[in-house]
């Protein structure tokens, strides 16, 4: 297949070209799930372990009360499986938004997996820098780890807000 086949036309409307990506991203998401199960030992009995752990706790330094696991630190195994999901997913839409440069996709197309990709890139270094990598995963660790969640959505869509901006000068 020519390069020059994907960019032409050929007749094909933008909105079916725009459910091939909609048909691809939901089957690698299946496959993802499917082969994290695969590769990792008791990961069902492991989530539910995970959830059957929680309970309200406080969160420090505050008088609020949520909802954490008991014991943050013995659950490694879902979060180094939410890692190796946050890390696939992340390299598949550099994939996507190559395609997306390639076939000539709409700029809210194109913003919006480059948001994906910078969501997606830092909730993997989040999980492995307050999940994985610290010792003893502590609930101080467990509501910051939340919190810069909620940041790393802010910056994601001031991303793709960017990523419109620097494209609608360009043009």
């Amino acid at each position: 297949m020519k390069v020059n086949f994907l960019t032409e036309n050929h007749g094909i409307p933008p909105k079916y070209k725009e459910g091939l990506f909609t048909a691809i991203s939901v089957g690698f998401g299946l496959l993802l799930v499917g082969t994290l199960f695969i590769i990792t030992p008791n990961l069902f009995s492991e989530i539910v372990d995970f959830f059957k752990d929680f309970k309200l706790v406080d969160v420090p330094n505050t008088n609020m009360i949520f909802p954490a696991p008991g014991h943050p630190s013995i659950h490694s195994v879902v979060y180094q499986a939410a890692a190796q999901f946050s890390i696939a997913l992340t390299l598949f839409q550099v994939i996507i938004l190559a395609l997306r440069f390639i076939i000539t996709s709409s700029l809210v197309k194109k913003s919006e997996s480059v948001s994906n990709l910078v969501y997606w890139a830092g909730a993997s270094l989040l999980i492995q820098s307050f999940l994985i990598d610290t010792t003893h995963v502590s609930f101080m660790d467990w509501f910051e780890f939340w919190s810069l969640i909620i940041v790393l959505a802010g910056v994601s869509i001031l991303a793709r807000a960017a990523f419109m901006a620097v494209s609608r000068i360009q043009q």
